[in-house]
Order: C-alpha cells, then sequence, then structure tokens
C-alpha cells in the first residue's frame, strides 16, 4: 500500500533546502527522482513533469513502479533494480516508461544509492534521461531491416510498422496505403481499419478531395484534418468512416527517391485534434523506412517482371510459363482432367524482319500477342518461348475442345495488321499435344507440340496438326540422324563422290567433275544426300559441312594432279548460308592456297537464294571471290524464282541448266523451248551452260544440236569415288586413243 500523501517539503533531504540548487534541478532536462529508505518518493523535479506529466503532488509518498511501469514495460526491471543497487548501489539500463497520459517514454536510467549517513534521502537518486526519439528510430528500424532481410512481404512489414506506432503511441490508428501506377489506392497495412474501410479504398484515384490520404498523395504535401466531420476533402468520405469513431486524420506522403509519392501514412484520431511533437517524430521515422521498403518491394517486383516476363510483349517467359504450368498440370492431374498445349510458330516471320526491318516485327510479335492473350479463358496459360514461338495451355480442355479453339486462334491471327502504313495478314502453323494422352509432364508436351508443330508447317502452311506416335518415332529418327552427322563431321567419315562433266563436242573430253558428298553409316548404310543435307541446314551444321567438303575436294584435286590425271577442275556446291559468314571468302582462299591450287582451279556453285539474296555479307563474300578470280555457276537455273537482271550484275560465269528440262526435251516442246531460251541468253552473256541429267542418246543429241557446250549425266558417268575416277579417265583415254 502507498504511505499517505505528505507535503513536499517534508521528504526533501538537508542539502535541496538551498533554493539556488532545487532552481537548477529544475531547469534541467533529465527528470530526477529521490526515494527514501522504503523507496517511496520524497522528491521530483521539474523535468519528471514535463517528461511524465505528473505533478509533485500526485507521486510523492508513492512507490515509483507504481506510476511508470505499464503494459509493455520489462517485468523483470524491479528485480533486476533491486539486485543491482543493493549488491552494488548502483543500476544503468535502457527501458520501457509510461508518462501519466498512458504514452510510452523510452528512457535512460540511471539509478546511485543515497545513504542518510552520507547526506542524501536514504533510498536512492534516479537520473532518467528522454531517448524515446533516439529508441524508436532504433526500435522501428531494427524490426523494418530485420523484416528486410527475412524477405517479409510487404503488406506484413507495414503491418508491422503501424502495430509498432501504436504501441508507442496508443491514441494513434496508423495506416500505410500504396499508390500505384495509375494513381490509385492500394492500402498495405492498417490493422486498426476495418476491412471494409480498406476494401473501399482499394483502388480509389487520388485527386484534390479524396480525404486526408488521397489529397496527401495528390498533393504530395502533408494533410492534416483535425475534424473529419466538417472538413471538406472529407465530404465523400466521411460516412464511410462514421462507424469507425475517427475524427481526425494526419496524412504524409511516402515518397521515392525521385521524390514521386508512391504511398501514403496517415494517423487516425478518435477525437479531433492536431498531430503532437511525439506523432510528428513517429512519422518522420516511418516515412523513411516505409519508401525504402516500399521501393525495395518495387525493385522485387521489376527484378521479377524481368526475370520471368518478356520485355517485349509483357507475356511469361518460358521459364514463368514452364513454372505455372507444371502447377496447372499437377492440378488437372489431381482433379482426372485433360488439358490441351498448344504449340504455335509464326510463317514468313524472318520474312518481316528482314524486309521491313525488326521495328515491323517487335510490332507484330506485340499484336499476336495481344490477339493470342484474347483467345484465352481465364484458367489458361500463355507465354512466349523465343522468337515468334507462342505456347498456350489450354486447362480442362478436351481433343474436341482443342481443335475448334485452335482454329479460332489461327482466324484471330490472320485479321489484317497495318504496320507502318502496309497491310500484313499474318498466319501461322500450331501443334498440339493432349494431357495425359500425350504427355505428363510440361517437357514432353512442349517436346510433342513442337513436332506437330513443325509437321504442320511441313505439311501445309498456316495450319494445325495434332501430335501423334508416328510424328514423335520421325522425331527421334531425326535427331540420331543429326547426332551422327555431327559425329561423322567431327570424325571426317564422310566422303566424296564426283561426277564427271563432258564437252558436248568430244564426249571423251573431260570438262570437270562435281564433288557430291556421300555418308555411308555402319548401321543405316547409304544416308541419301537429300536427307542429311536438309539436317544439316536445320541443324546448323551446313557451314560445317561445306567447309569440309571444300577441303577434301581441294586435296582430292591435288592429289589427282600429282598423280597426273588429267582433271581441269572441280565444282563445289555451296549453302547459301554459308555466305552469311563474314569470312567465307577467306575460308575458301585459304583452302586452296593450303592445297597449292589457284581459283580457276574450283568452280563454286551457288543457288538462285544465294544470288536474290541482298543481305551486305552476302554481296560482300561474292564481291570478294570474283576479285579473286572464282568463278561462280547457277545451280537449277530456271526453276526457281530469280531474276535475269541478276545474271547481269553478278559475276555467274556458268549456268546450270536443271535436269527437270532436259529429261523433257525429246517429249515436250515447252522444254524445248524454255532451254533454247536459257542457251540463248547464256550464249549472249558469255556463259557456258552445262545440262544436268543427261541420260538418253537423244537428250544428247539435241542438246549437240542446239549448242549446249557441256553435259553431265549418267549417260556419261554416275558420281564415283576417287578411284573410279582415275579408272574412267584411263579408259576413256584409251578409247580416245584407239
Amino acid at each position: 500500500m502507498p504511505g499517505p500523501s505528505l507535503p513536499h517539503a517534508e521528504f526533501l533531504p538537508p542539502m535541496l533546502g538551498d533554493a539556488p540548487l532545487r532552481k537548477a534541478l529544475d531547469a534541467s532536462d533529465n527528470a530526477i527522482v529521490m526515494t527514501n529508505s522504503a523507496k517511496r518518493v520524497v522528491y521530483i523535479n521539474q523535468g519528471f513533469t514535463r517528461l511524465f506529466g505528473f505533478q509533485p503532488e500526485e507521486i510523492l509518498g508513492k512507490l515509483l513502479s507504481e506510476v511508470l511501469l505499464g503494459p509493455h514495460s520489462d517485468p523483470a526491471l524491479l528485480g533486476s533494480i533491486r539486485s543491482k543497487v543493493s549488491t552494488q548501489g548502483e543500476f544503468h539500463v535502457e527501458t520501457m516508461l509510461y508518462s501519466k497520459s498512458g504514452q510510452p517514454r523510452w528512457v535512460s536510467m540511471v539509478i546511485n544509492a543515497s545513504p542518510e549517513a552520507s547526506g542524501g534521502p536514504g533510498g536512492s537518486i534516479t537520473v532518467l534521461t528522454d531517448i524515446t526519439l533516439t529508441k524508436m528510430h532504433e526500435v522501428l528500424q531494427t524490426k523494418v531491416l530485420e523484416g528486410m532481410v527475412n524477405e517479409l512481404p510487404l503488406p506484413d512489414l507495414m503491418a508491422l510498422v503501424c502495430r509498432e506506432v501504436e504501441r508507442i503511441a496508443p491514441e494513434v490508428t496508423a495506416s500505410i496505403l500504396a499508390v500505384d501506377a495509375q494513381g490509385c489506392l492500394r492500402p498495405l497495412a492498417a490493422p486498426g481499419l476495418p476491412a471494409a474501410v480498406c476494401d473501399a479504398l482499394d483502388g480509389l484515384p487520388i485527386g484534390p478531395k479524396v480525404g486526408s490520404c488521397g489529397t496527401a498523395a495528390f498533393r504530395n504535401a502533408p494533410v492534416i484534418v483535425t475534424d473529419i466531420t466538417t472538413d471538406p476533402l472529407w465530404t465523400d468520405y466521411r460516412d464511410l468512416f462514421a462507424p469507425t469513431g475517427l475524427r481526425a486524420c494526419w496524412s504524409s506522403p511516402i515518397s521515392n527517391h525521385q521524390g514521386k509519392p508512391v504511398g501514403t501514412f496517415a494517423f487516425y484520431f478518435r477525437e479531433p485534434r492536431s498531430p503532437g511533437a511525439l506523432h510528428h517524430r513517429l512519422v518522420e521515422v516511418c516515412l523513411h523506412l516505409c519508401a525504402l521498403a516500399i521501393e525495395r518491394d518495387s525493385t522485387h517486383r521489376r527484378i521479377h517482371q524481368l526475370a520471368s516476363f518478356d520485355t517485349l510483349t509483357g507475356l511469361p517467359n518460358r521459364a514463368m510459363f514452364r513454372s505455372s504450368a507444371e502447377r496447372a498440370l499437377a492440378g488437372l492431374e489431381h482433379e482426372e482432367r485433360p488439358g490441351a498445349l498448344l504449340f504455335l510458330d509464326l510463317d514468313r516471320f524472318k520474312q518481316i524482319n528482314d524486309t521491313q526491318g525488326h521495328a515491323a516485327g517487335d510490332a507484330l510479335l506485340c499484336e499476336v500477342a495481344a490477339r493470342l492473350t484474347q483467345c484465352l479463358r481465364a484458367r489458361d496459360l500463355i507465354g512466349r518461348l523465343s522468337g515468334d514461338e507462342f505456347v498456350l495451355l489450354l486447362s480442362e480442355c478436351t481433343t474436341e475442345q482443342a481443335v475448334p479453339m485452335a482454329q479460332r486462334i489461327l482466324e484471330s491471327i490472320a485479321q489484317p495488321l497495318h504496320i507502318n502504313g502496309q497491310v500484313h495478314r499474318p498466319h501461322a502453323s500450331l501443334g498440339i499435344a493432349m494431357f495425359p494422352d500425350d504427355g505428363s509432364n510440361i517437357d514432353t508436351l512442349l517436346l510433342h507440340a513442337d513436332q506437330a508443330m513443325h509437321q504442320a508447317k511441313s505439311d501445309h502452311r498456316h495450319s494445325l496438326q495434332l501430335f501423334s506416335a508416328e510424328m514423335n518415332r520421325r522425331a527421334q529418327e531425326r535427331a540420331s540422324l543429326e547426332r551422327a552427322l555431327q559425329q561423322a563431321l567431327a570424325e571426317r567419315s564422310l566422303t566424296l563422290h564426283y561426277q564427271p562433266q563432258v564437252l558436248s563436242s568430244s564426249p571423251d573430253t573431260l570438262h570437270g567433275v562435281e564433288a557430291l558428298a556421300r555418308w555411308h553409316h555402319p548401321t543405316w548404310g547409304m544416308v541419301p544426300p537429300s536427307q542429311f543435307i536438309a539436317i544439316a541446314e536445320e541443324a546448323g551444321l551446313i557451314h560445317t559441312l561445306t567447309l569440309w567438303l571444300l577441303d577434301e575436294a581441294c586435296r582430292q584435286l591435288a592429289a589427282w594432279r600429282a598423280a597426273g590425271h588429267p582433271v581441269p577442275c572441280v565444282a563445289i556446291n555451296l549453302s547459301g548460308r554459308s555466305f552469311h559468314q563474314p569470312g567465307l571468302a577467306q575460308e575458301i582462299a585459304d583452302a586452296l592456297k593450303q592445297h597449292g591450287l589457284r581459283p580457276g582451279d574450283v568452280l563454286l556453285e551457288i543457288t538462285e537464294s544465294v544470288m536474290m539474296d541482298a543481305r551486305p555479307v552476302t554481296l560482300a563474300n561474292i564481291d570478294t571471290l570474283h576479285r579473286q578470280g572464282f568463278k561462280l555457276s547457277l545451280d537449277d537455273f530456271g526453276t526457281g524464282y530469280s531474276s535475269l537482271s541478276y545474271l547481269h550484275r553478278l559475276p555467274i560465269s556458268e549456268l546450270k541448266l536443271d535436269m527437270a528440262f532436259v529429261q523433257d526435251l525429246t517429249t515436250s516442246a515447252t522444254a524445248r523451248a524454255l532451254t533454247v531460251s536459257v542457251l540463248s541468253i547464256a550464249h549472249s552473256l558469255g556463259m557456258v551452260v552445262v545440262a544436268e541429267g543427261v541420260e538418253t542418246v537423244g537428250q544428247q543429241q539435241w542438246l549437240q544440236a542446239h549448242g549446249c557446250p557441256v553435259m553431265q549425266g549418267y549417260l556419261f558417268g554416275k558420281p564415283l569415288p576417287p578411284e573410279d575416277i582415275e579408272a574412267w579417265l584411263g579408259a576413256r583415254s584409251a578409247a580416245h586413243n584407239h
């Protein structure tokens, strides 16, 4: 029980009878308390009253613990004081006490024993220094930063701030709102506000009269409303807040490092009033921490966006789609429901990039992404894998539903599109793999849908194709061929056969030979060139194959020359893709130099696609080869889409008449007329014509009669290994000598 309340003077120790000393103590910023041997207060200075709000008559004669300890004070504090003071005569601690109004006060407490024998009051002298601001900053900062380190979600982090603020200032109800990119309020934390109020605030646009928070964000300046019931800023919102009993609101904008408002921090009060000094200090501390947390969260979300979404179209990227699809498939498996994976690739997209530039290609991709998104249901997924490849996962979708859905998607993509003043009608090829029949996981479904898409593109562009087991078998075979071809190129186990080219005027005289790649696999036997060359093109191995062919043909020609075999030149087929390599011309020159040959010893065969290729790198390679003295032969002339003007502009010295014309010479007037035209064009341009595929005497005689200078075909010799070419030369030489 507290002792009787006695006049202040009766408790003063003798030394405090001195008026100047008492005046000096009262002027101190520290709170000073003296207690007697019964631990009851006998003196407080005016600094104590200023700090805690108690007048002397309210505390004298009482235990200090009766008036200063509160709900969050350290429960072990009293025991620690008694133990330390009795054994050591002093005690120092930082602790939380409470003022008369119930507000927490962080203080530095220093207690020294003061026995009567030394002129003291018989108990102790306590000096209390207000460290609320420092401690408040320290506690809040420590907790918020710990939350950041522990990856606490932003709403949880902001709720922590609100709870700490409300613990320090119990009269306050705190709220933290974010301002999104569209200028709308988004509640982050308001533990003291009803959920219905937060729901009503969610998505509210900021503005000049949107309560305290919306206005503070709009003005980017603090807004103090001392009475919600009368302030015009609250006209549209006071009914919403009326049931809460809150009467005043002070809101401050939370600004990022650029000074732009990204949120608001608000204090609500239950009576009309303005914020006090403590409130100002609290807000000052919290605004910086909130800005730091919000910006950090924004940065994390931006990093997540960059890592998970395609920057051009905004669609989930491969990694994000795959992760989402795995979860969706797990759900479908659990519910025993089907799904469909659609793999879509734009047709002739490269042509847009090449003819109109990448900006036009990007615009097309963005529009396709938008059209695909519009076709989806809420439960479906979409992603951009790479380039012009898109993928969609349709949940709870049967084959009967997937096919018409895919058709609608293709029709949507094919709608006219305006890019740079031109009208485009984009098209796509689409493959479908069904879950779980065609695959029980996302990787298998992606593989099978991709195979189906390539089949659709191969069979008929602008179409869709369902995956089948036969398609998978063919894909596996192709993959095996690709791996084997890589190994064969690495081991140089391919071979060259050579087909003779003879002069029409003297069929026993060799004009040259054409080098043709052959591949004998130890298990599969002879692999057709049409098959492995196509794989080399698709797999990016064609330039490696071209360089091997070039080196091997040059080596063989040099060997023939050294052995005295009269082979005038060798024709070498060059892939169009090799012309996209900046160093192609130099690589060809180096190969000839290595084997002691000259440019005139080889004839470089190109296709019409190379002649039509306007890429600077292609044109530069052709120009360099011409300047180095190489001769170019245009293969399969007449079957492509070339313009005759290119024959004049490019250094073509030979035309190879396609075998399709030669085979019909004796039966088709059209073939004869076209062949005469080719011969006439070549003669006028000073070019040699080589007729391919000559198999009959009738074809030979017609070509001789119409002045075709060179012929090549089974009538004179099929493609032969090097040793058989030597035998062929020997037989022709013997026949000629006889």
